[in-house]
C-alpha cells in the first residue's frame, strides 16, 4: 500500500518541478517580480510580519553584496540596516530610509486581495504598501543593483534603513534609532525618506512634516433628570467647546479655500470621537443628564506654528477650567530641533545637498514641483530633530494618491522609472565631495 502512495507523491513533485522549469528566468526574477514578492509579505498592523520582510530584504542585500545588520531597540521590532561602503568613509554618509510596516486593509473593499500584488494587464500592481512605502524600499536596492552592475563606486558610504512601526508613530523604531550610538556612528550627512505620489508629471518633494497632537477634552457637571435646566452641565460645557474649536477650524480652512495657504501650512483640527451618556441594557437613558462628557481631536501643526501659543489657546479658549473642564495633549513626536528651531530642511542655494538632489532629478529626466510641507507625518521628523537635513521623496508621478486607500496600487512603468531616478540620485549624492 505504501508504494502507490509514494509514486503519487513523486508524480505531484515532478509536475511542480516541470511547471517551475517552464517559467522563463525573466518571469521569475525581474525588478517588478521582486517588488511583488516584497508586497506579498503582510506587514500590516496589528501583527506585521517583520521577520519575513527582513529575511526577504537580507536575501536581496546578499544578492548584490551589501553589508547588513539587524538592530532591535524594542522586542520583536527589528530595524534592518544595509551598507555600501564608499571609497572615502571619512565623508559624511547618506541614508535612504523606508518603513517595513503598513496600515490594515479591508479586503472586501478591494478589487484584488490586498497582499496578492496582482499585476493587471495595464501594469497596475495592487497591494497594500505599493505606494506607502514598499516601493521606495525596493527601488533603493534595485538602483544600487544597477549601479553595481555598471561598476559605479561611491565616494560616500551609503546606508539603507528599514524601520518598524512608522504607521503607529515610530516610537519603537526611528525615534529610538536616531538617538542610538549605532546611528551616531553612521556619521550621516543627508537623508532621503518617503514622500507621496503626484497626480501630474512633477515629482513632489517635502522639506518638513506637520506634527500630530491628540487632544482629549473632558467636561464635568451635575447629573440630574433630563427635564431640568442646569448651568454648566457636562454636555453644555462640551458643546460650547465644540463650537469654539469648530470656529477655529473654519478660520484655518477659509485660508486654504481662499488659496492663501496649502492645507499642510495651516493648523488642522478634526473631531474623531464624542463620548457621553448614561447607558443601560436597553441603550442610552434619555432622561438622565450625564455628569461627564468627552471628545477627541486630531491636530496637525506645521513647523511654522508656535506650539506654546497653541497650548495657551487650548487652555484659555477651548477648554477653560472655569467651565469645569480639563484636557490632555498627546504630542506624537517633535516639532522643534534641539536648538529650538522649526523642523525644516532648506531647499535653496544655501543647502548644497538640495542643489545636488535637484540636479540629479533633472539629469534623470524628471521635474520637481515646488517644495512643500507634508500634510501628514513621517519618521523624517525624528531625523530632522538632530539637525540633519532630510527630504521626503517618492518618485511617483502621473498617478493618484492612494496611500491608506482601498485599491492602493502603482503602475509597473512608474515603479521602473523610479529606479532610474534613484540611480541618478544615489550616484550624484554619493559622488558629491563638498558638503
Amino acid at each position: 500500500m505504501a508504494l502507490p502512495h509514494c509514486r503519487h507523491f513523486l508524480l505531484i513533485h515532478l509536475i511542480i518541478l516541470s511547471a517551475t522549469s517552464l517559467a522563463s528566468p525573466q518571469e521569475q526574477e525581474t525588478p517588478v517580480t521582486r517588488f511583488q514578492q516584497y508586497l506579498r509579505i503582510n506587514t500590516a498592523h496589528p501583527q506585521p510580519d517583520y521577520a519575513s520582510a527582513v529575511s526577504f530584504l537580507i536575501s536581496q542585500a546578499q544578492s548584490i553584496g551589501l553589508q547588513y545588520r539587524t538592530l532591535e531597540f524594542s522586542p520583536g521590532k527589528p530595524l534592518l540596516l544595509l551598507t555600501w561602503l564608499g571609497s572615502n568613509p571619512s565623508l559624511p554618509s547618506l541614508l535612504f530610509n523606508s518603513h517595513l510596516d503598513s496600515v490594515p486593509a479591508e479586503p472586501s473593499k478591494w478589487l484584488h486581495p490586498p497582499f496578492s500584488a496582482v499585476r493587471t494587464p495595464d501594469g497596475k500592481i495592487f497591494a497594500r504598501g505599493a505606494q506607502d512605502d514598499k516601493c521606495i524600499g525596493m527601488q533603493y536596492i534595485e538602483a544600487i543593483r544597477n549601479l553595481k552592475n555598471k561598476n559605479f563606486a561611491p565616494a560616500r558610504t551609503i546606508h539603507v534603513s528599514y524601520v518598524p512601526d512608522e504607521e503607529i508613530g515610530g516610537l519603537h523604531g526611528a525615534a529610538k534609532f536616531v538617538h542610538s550610538v549605532d546611528f551616531e556612528n553612521l556619521n550621516v550627512g543627508f537623508v532621503l525618506d518617503e514622500g507621496q505620489a503626484s497626480p501630474d508629471d512633477e515629482f513632489r518633494v517635502f522639506y518638513a512634516d506637520r506634527s500630530p497632537w491628540g487632544l482629549k477634552i473632558k467636561a464635568n457637571g451635575p447629573p440630574g433628570h433630563g427635564s431640568r435646566m442646569y448651568d454648566n452641565s457636562a454636555m453644555e460645557n462640551l458643546m460650547k467647546s465644540l463650537e469654539v474649536i469648530s470656529r477655529f477650524r473654519e478660520s484655518q480652512f477659509d485660508v486654504v479655500k481662499a488659496g492663501k495657504a496649502a492645507n499642510s501650512e495651516v493648523i488642522s483640527v478634526n473631531p474623531v470621537y464624542v463620548k457621553a451618556g448614561v447607558t443601560s441594557d436597553t441603550g442610552f437613558a434619555m432622561n438622565v443628564q450625564p455628569s461627564e462628557a468627552e471628545a477627541g481631536f486630531d491636530l496637525r501643526l506645521p513647523p511654522t506654528a508656535n506650539p506654546e501659543e497653541m497650548k495657551r489657546r487650548i487652555a484659555k479658549e477651548w477648554v477653560p477650567a472655569i467651565r469645569n473642564m480639563s484636557y490632555e495633549i498627546i504630542e506624537k513626536g517633535p516639532i522643534r530641533d534641539y536648538m529650538g528651531r522649526p523642523l525644516m530642511t532648506l531647499t535653496n542655494a544655501s543647502n548644497s545637498w538640495w542643489l545636488v538632489f535637484e540636479q540629479a532629478i533633472t539629469f534623470a529626466g524628471g521635474k520637481l514641483a515646488k517644495p512643500e510641507i507634508l500634510s501628514s507625518t513621517t519618521d523624517a521628523r525624528y531625523i530632522r530633530q538632530t539637525g540633519i537635513p532630510v527630504l521626503g521623496f517618492s518618485p511617483m508621478s502621473n498617478i493618484p494618491i492612494l496611500l491608506h486607500d482601498h485599491n492602493e496600487h502603482l503602475r509597473d512603468t512608474v515603479y521602473l522609472k523610479g529606479i532610474k531616478v534613484y540611480e541618478s540620485v544615489i550616484s550624484s549624492l554619493s559622488s558629491f565631495m563638498e558638503a
